[in-house]
């Protein structure tokens, strides 16, 4: 039998029959081609073709796919095909490389002066969808705790400790920094827009409160939604695209207590301390740079303090706190459930998770803010 491959053309009264024989594999691509073309070119004549595929060396998904290419191009002249003496695992690969035209492009639409309302409409229909999800996984989470706190034995302390280290301890200095250069960035231009009214001495009060009350927390758990947010979402997208958490599902553990529970209760804890300290590091800040930029002492920077803010503004600050980490660590988690099993599908759901954080930070933020001012706090 001839190894390259080849094709012999009987031609009956109604048509012509292809004998293919040799080998239809990459390796013989040039003779696929042209055994390929001598077919196509017997068909022009008219009837019916049959390709014989009982003589058949060898077939590979090149040859498989160039004799489905020929059949799909007979048939567009209108000639019937038919394969005969095809083995069962001939017939499989012709099926699984079976030639598609390619739709044509449709007419493209011209945009339209409601196209914006109606993506606008769209965008917020879709946010409800996923604020009832998340609405859903809070109320499993909920459930999952319920159930720790009846069995205290199955708590992982060690899971919270851990991850109390990596939120926490480690994310420690970057917020601190940010937040003293924050400090200092906002001191030094409420002194310059101060000093134009000779009430440089005010940016104490104006740097204490904002602080205290807002730009401590919101930049700690912006921070720590950029950070722990997006490495809660990646760890749990990992393991899905695993299996790890399915697996834990077959073993009859809950991925909830496990994953979800020691996680968030780690970030609760976490971020009122980190916004703690993130309000101690931006007052620094602020003292730091009304010394060299308003020529005020550290003394008389503190002394004011001390009468422009009290223990309220602290505490308006620091209630935020496991809010904001309530809803950084169900969107981070629950966007961590629905990562498929590719890698574009992780990247997407990171970045969701981080966007999605903060700006349901800010929102919350502001609820925050419009409560404390109806009740004159």
């Amino acid at each position: 039998m001839p190894e390259s491959a080849s094709a012999t053309l009987v031609r009956f009264r109604d048509g012509v029959q292809a004998r293919l024989s040799g080998r239809w594999v990459a390796a013989h691509a040039p003779a696929v081609e042209a055994a390929a073309g001598q077919i196509a070119g017997a068909a022009r004549e008219g009837g019916r073709v049959q390709i014989d595929l009982s003589g058949l060396a060898r077939l590979d998904t090149l040859g498989a796919w160039v004799l489905e290419r020929t059949r799909a191009e007979i048939e567009a002249a209108g000639r019937a095909v038919d394969y005969a003496g095809a083995l069962p695992e001939h017939r499989i690969l012709l099926r699984e490389v079976a030639y598609r035209e390619t739709a044509p492009a449709g007419a493209r639409r011209r945009a339209g002066p409601l196209d914006a309302v109606a993506a606008l409409g769209a965008g917020v229909r879709r946010l409800g969808r996923e604020v009832v999800a998340w609405v859903g996984f809070l109320g499993e989470t909920v459930a999952a705790c319920l159930r720790v706190l009846a069995r205290p034995r199955s708590f992982r302390g060690a899971a919270l400790v851990n991850q109390m280290e990596q939120i926490a301890f480690r994310g420690a200095p970057i917020i601190m920094l940010i937040a003293f250069l924050v400090g200092c960035i906002v001191t030094q231009q409420g002194i310059i827009q101060l000093q134009r009214f000779g009430a440089q001495s005010y940016v104490v009060n104006m740097i204490g409160i904002l602080t205290l009350r807002e730009l401590g927390v919101l930049l700690t758990a912006i921070m720590v939604a950029g950070r722990s947010g997006s490495a809660f979402t990646a760890e749990i997208g990992s393991m899905r695209m695993r299996e790890e958490v399915d697996a834990l599902r077959v073993m009859g553990l809950d991925p909830i207590e496990i994953l979800i529970v020691p996680r968030i209760l780690a970030l609760m804890l976490a971020l009122p301390l980190l916004a703690f300290l993130a309000d101690l590091a931006a007052l620094a800040g602020g003292a730091l740079t009304s010394l060299l930029y308003g020529g005020m002492s550290i003394d008389a920077f503190l002394s004011r303090l001390q009468t422009a803010v009290s223990y309220r503004h602290a505490a308006i600050g620091l209630i935020k706190a496991p809010f904001m980490a309530l809803i950084i660590g169900v969107i981070a988690t629950s966007e961590g459930f629905a990562v498929e099993g590719s890698a574009e599908s992780l990247g997407r759901h990171v970045t969701a998770s981080v966007v999605k954080s903060i700006f349901m930070v800010i929102v919350l933020d502001g609820v925050f803010a419009i409560f404390f001012a109806a009740i004159d706090l």
